[in-house]
């Protein structure tokens, strides 16, 4: 990677030296010339970089001669650091003390003699090494060492493994799909290695396409995109032979056209590396005149190029699964020895190497290869132990076929790449912190003001993603991503001696003094590297490698003083000393607060002691994050925090409890206008004379800011009313969170303005009695609201009813939670009474008309509702708790009733849902209940808890046929498992708690022979040890048992011994279980077992413990020692 940071490196230099704040710096420090002469030298080194850069792969000297250079490069980098640091901290003095600064400056000591030093070694550099360069310059050295073999369309059927689905799916859209277009373009993505050639091959040599269309041809495109030479290889594709060399563009695409014109055609363009659309575009014109039906497919390694070749969703091809992975490897390990295929040694150690190999079938079959030479299990084990970790660099055909990825990035995306290697492997990255990592290291650069340096780096990281460098990414409260292990491995290639993870296979001292980079991997942290010039320094740990930090923050300001990054988990100081101020370059800063003026990431989330943050806050200018999550005891905030104008992230401000700490005051968030992500305010019943003090908005004009959190929690006055008027958001806000605010019965009204809003969430304590209406925010998917005692209805207006065409009602709503409401009855404002007892009612307030249109999930509880909008679309979970029944019922009435389906009941019928919770449901008795679940064909999980009404007797089970869980909680009046329950063929778990009645589990349980997890607990009645009690008899598939407070279980009886699968039995306060059964013995998979609260076992279960686990590992491995392959926890507490 030494070349291409080389030359990022010297044009960032070029850039920096050529502004007028250098040319400035130089004049006040009296060493214009000097920088003028440093840029002079930078401009001459990087005009011969490229042509290095082509040399580097084969000329050794070269290599050696860039990575000197590059160290020159940051030293000059530094250099210029030092010059903006120090004139910042001259804006940021005045006076007297600006004046003594001036005087040490000047003297002999000072810092900047050491300039003088690079300005020599740099001149040096270029006399000894400018010359070399243009003198050897070797003839027709390619960058690009180890293009691409050319492909080609066969493939026997029997190389391919694994991808009959992938080919099943491919074929669905080359020969059945209706496509609008003639030419319809279905691309196939992956990173290098996972077998797109091979899949499009395939596909290509199907008899069905082979039939299927008149004219077939392959291409392979590789890095060029030359259309003249790509239009050539498909006429010859097409002809057989090649077009005559001498013709011009107007005569191949004349024959081309004329070729495939009017033909329904198959074209496959493997390995396009294009991303610009025009190439593409001048040669997706040329192939438009096929006939409908016709098709090309495109292999890449690229999402971006999958996006500008077509509209189809691309088919990303993925790695090989365990089984298909094995196959594959089986067949070339052992080709030439099948016996060895099935000896469990061989096997065993096979499997090892084989998830190494992360299902990618260029690499199972470069390492099977290699193993099938070596016969023996010592080979194979010292095969697994030594060289497997050297595999990917040694081996000629995995990393140079990722590396070309790798060689096609731009140089701004190859330094972040590299970077990424300091990530354990399999490390779950978080990638806002990863792009702060980059920014910090000068990785992202801007070229127009229009988009922060964060936003540029997460486009960096996109383009990646794209291009298969990472995978797994995923948007939770946080984007995460993973790296691939053979990317990681190229990461690692690339990066050289440049970056470094000391972890439990290495140590500090075998670090290269010139590593720039390096990460510490659930290590103590120890002051063993040497090397002066460290960029970066992480540590990933746990709490088991904590250490206090006084000697080790010692080391640190002594010896890394270029520090740029630095985040330490687990290190705890008793005091930050003075020294950290010689960390001036510090960009990142994790859990350490520096008053450093070049710090732009301040994390000090999880400092729970944490209580106030340093004052003169207002000095770190270039803080562009300030994080605290999790400090919880943070009693204000600091004065001048309003300064900081470049905050991007301030994840807290919290109000001065009671003035005496001299915080800052709420009004100075309102110039922190370029606030993003998410913004806590906390303490907000403390803000007192709110109309008197905030003249100016304080919210209003955080045009960027996605989530706002507002806290009161605890006692409110009359400030209150005013203060949330005055904290109205920008209208762009997505996600609004309000907490405890106690206002009176009017909330303000520009909650229904605010139209970008996604995820609203109101909390009481508070007085008022109804919302302004958010039924119409065209964004809103989520609303929870809760505690709200006060609050009477959700609506001011009546609904419309039947007349007319109801108005545009929650369109987005996904996800709606009510709870503790004890004063609601109907959604809708009306002087109207609710006849509650009139169930069968479906058009009450409208409601025939008037439904949620794709609410997906519902819960309410606490809540009297008996008028609210239906929910004929809630497909994945409905919660009702101690609320009434009417509106499901009326609910599926009106799927019932429904001749036509209306706009507002055109989603989809309850039949759809999921799962089904019902809790403390006064008016439900059973014939209700079973009358309610007919509809419900698709559900999985139902619980039935607390409707003592309710006893199951003579329900009809057939239509939950694919339910999988069923909780049965406090149903006072079951007695026996009812009849029903047998149809339920798909139960996987069933838990039945607090059923005082219950009295048998026959004679149902023998026929749920799919169960894998039973619970039963607190049945006072239930007897487990009568002498017919053979329910477990058929139930091999149970992985989990608990039983628990059944004072009527005396001994566990022989039938036990039939749960062969058994993985976990727990039991607990059985105060009457006298004995355990010898047959436990024969539970062989049995991994825990849990023992809690059974006294009269406890002398027993000393010695039996023990000769139960012996016995064990005698039964199954016999006399040969190996017992520590049996894992088994015994947890014997007494009450």
């Amino acid at each position: 990677m030494a070349e291409a940071i080389a030359s990022d490196i010297a044009a960032e230099l070029i850039t920096k030296l050529s502004s007028l704040a250098v040319s400035q710096i130089g004049l006040w420090w009296n060493v214009k010339d000097d920088l003028d002469d440093l840029r002079t030298t930078v401009s001459a080194i990087e005009a011969v970089l490229l042509d290095a850069e082509e040399k580097s792969v084969t000329n050794n000297l070269v290599k050696v001669w860039l990575q000197e250079l590059k160290d020159v490069l940051y030293d000059a980098d530094d250099l210029l650091d030092d010059f903006s640091t120090e004139t910042l901290r001259k804006d940021l003095m005045g006076g007297k003390k600006l004046m003594k600064e001036v005087r040490l400056f000047f003297s002999s000591s000072n810092q900047f003699a050491y300039g003088l030093k690079i300005g020599r070694k740099i001149k040096a550099i270029k006399a000894n090494t400018f010359g070399f360069m243009v003198r050897d310059r070797p003839l027709d050295t390619s960058f690009m060492t180890k293009k691409r073999q050319q492909t080609h369309s066969f493939v026997p059927k029997d190389k391919i493994i694994g991808r009959d689905d992938d080919k099943a799916a491919l074929l669905k859209l080359v020969l059945e799909f209706e496509s609008e277009e003639n030419v319809y373009i279905i691309p196939i993505v992956g990173f290098g290695g996972l077998g797109k050639t091979a899949l499009a091959q395939f596909v290509y040599n199907d008899e069905m396409v082979k039939n299927h269309f008149e004219l077939m041809m392959w291409v392979c495109v590789s890095d060029v995109f030359d259309v003249k030479l790509i239009v050539e290889n498909i006429i010859e594709s097409a002809t057989g032979q090649a077009p005559d060399q001498n013709l011009k563009m107007e005569q191949l695409q004349k024959q081309l056209r004329e070729k495939i014109g009017g033909k329904k055609y198959l074209l496959v363009l493997d390995d396009i590396w294009n991303e610009e659309r025009e190439n593409w575009v001048s040669l997706k014109e040329l192939l438009i005149d096929g006939a409908k039906g016709s098709r090309i497919i495109v292999t890449t390694r690229s999402f971006k190029v999958a996006k500008i070749t077509g509209k189809c969703q691309p088919h990303v091809l993925k790695g090989l699964s365990d089984y298909d992975a094995w196959s594959l490897f089986k067949e070339i390990a052992f080709e030439q020895r099948y016996a060895d295929s099935t000896d469990s040694a061989f096997v065993e150690i096979g499997q090892q190497i084989l998830k190494r190999c992360g299902g990618v079938p260029l690499v199972i079959r470069t390492i099977a290869s290699t193993l099938s030479y070596k016969e023996t299990e010592k080979d194979w084990r010292s095969f697994k132990d030594n060289e497997l970790a050297k595999i990917s660099q040694n081996e000629g055909n995995i990393l140079p076929t990722l590396k070309l990825s790798y060689d096609h990035l731009p140089a701004y995306l190859k330094r972040c790449f590299a970077y990424c290697r300091l990530y354990p492997k399999d490390y779950e990255i978080d990638v806002q912190t990863l792009v702060q990592f980059w920014v910090a290291q000068g990785f992202v650069t801007q070229s127009n003001g229009t988009q922060s340096l964060q936003e540029i780096g997460f486009g960096y990281f996109k383009e990646l993603a794209e291009r298969s460098f990472f995978q797994e990414v995923k948007e939770r409260h946080f984007m995460i991503c993973k790296m691939h292990d053979l990317m990681h491995d190229l990461a690692e290639l690339v990066a050289g001696k440049e970056s470094s993870i000391v972890d439990s296979n290495s140590s500090a001292s075998e670090v290269d003094e010139k590593c720039r980079h390096i990460s510490i991997n659930e290590q103590p942290l120890n002051p063993l590297f040497k090397g002066k010039k460290l960029r970066t320094l992480l540590q990933f740990s746990n709490a088991r490698h904590q250490c206090k930090g006084d000697e080790i923050w010692h080391f640190i300001t002594s010896n890394y003083r270029c520090l740029r990054v630095l985040k330490l988990d687990f290190v705890y100081f008793s005091t930050i000393p003075l020294s950290i101020h010689k960390l001036k370059h510090l960009r990142f800063s994790q859990r350490v607060f520096a008053k450093i003026q070049n710090l732009q990431v301040l994390k000090l989330d999880y400092c729970r002691r944490l209580k106030e943050l340093p004052k003169k806050i207002e000095k770190l200018v270039n803080l562009t994050y300030l994080t605290c999550y999790g400090c919880d005891d943070l009693t204000h905030m600091p004065r001048g925090i309003g300064k900081l104008t470049s905050l991007e992230e301030l994840t807290k401000f919290v109000v001065d409890t009671d003035g005496s700490h001299d915080g800052a005051d709420l009004s100075e968030l309102s110039g922190l206008n370029n606030l993003r992500g998410q913004l806590r305010i906390e303490n907000l019943r403390f803000v007192k004379n709110a109309k008197e003090k905030f003249k100016i908005p304080i919210l209003k004009g955080k045009q960027h800011l996605g989530s706002l959190i507002l806290e009161w929690n605890g006692d409110n006055d009359d400030d209150d009313n005013k203060l949330l008027e005055d904290l109205q958001p920008h209208p762009n806000l997505k996600k609004l969170h309000i907490y405890g605010w106690g206002g009176d019965a009017k909330f303000p009204s520009w909650l229904s303005l605010l139209t970008n809003l996604v995820d609203i969430t109101i909390r009481g304590p508070n007085k008022f009695k109804y919302l302004p209406s958010v039924a119409q925010l065209p964004c809103l998917q989520d609303l929870t609201i809760r505690d709200c005692s006060e609050l009477e209805y959700m609506e001011d207006n009546s609904p419309k009813g039947s007349q007319g065409e109801p108005e545009s009602f929650f369109p987005s709503l996904k996800y709606l939670h009510l709870e503790n409401f004890r004063n609601m009855k109907s959604w809708w404002r009306t002087t109207k009474p609710i006849d509650d007892s009139n169930e069968d009612d479906t058009t009450v307030m409208g409601t025939s008309t008037m439904a949620f249109p794709c609410l997906s999930t519902l819960w309410i509880q606490n809540c009297p509702l008996t008028s609210m909008p239906l929910y004929p679309s809630v497909d994945n979970n409905l919660t009702l708790v101690n609320t009434s029944s009417r509106p499901f019922k009326q609910t599926i009435m009106m799927n019932m009733n429904a001749k036509t389906p209306s706009s507002s009941t055109s989603s989809l019928p309850p039949s759809k849902l999921k799962s089904f919770h019902v809790k403390n449901m006064k008016d439900l008795d059973t014939p209700m209940l079973d009358e309610y679940l007919q509809h419900l064909s698709s559900l999985k999980t139902l619980t039935i808890d607390g409707c003592r009404k309710v006893d199951l007797e003579g329900m009809q089970w057939e239509p939950l046929k694919n339910l999988s869980c069923l909780e049965i909680v406090f149903i006072p009046q079951l007695v026996s498992l009812p009849i029903g329950l047998q149809h339920l063929v798909e139960l996987k778990t069933l838990e039945i708690r607090d059923c005082s009645g219950l009295r048998s589990l026959f004679p149902v349980f023998q026929h749920l022979t799919s169960l894998e997890e039973f619970s039963i607990s607190n049945c006072k009645e239930l007897e487990l040890s009568a002498p017919k009690f053979q329910i477990f008899q058929d139930h091999t598939s149970l992985r989990s048992l608990w039983l628990a407070d059944i004072p009527k279980c005396w001994q566990l009886p022989e039938w036990i011994q039939h749960l062969t699968n058994l993985q976990e039995l727990h039991l607990l306060n059985l105060p009457n279980l006298t004995s355990l059964p010898d047959e436990m013995c024969c539970l062989i998979n049995l991994q825990l077992l849990n023992i809690y609260g059974v006294p009269q076992l406890e002398d027993r279960l000393r010695h039996w413990g023990k000769a139960f686990v012996n016995f064990r590992c005698r039964k199954r491995w016999g006399n040969d020692g190996i017992a520590l392959h049996f894992k088994i926890i015994i947890i014997s507490q007494f009450q």
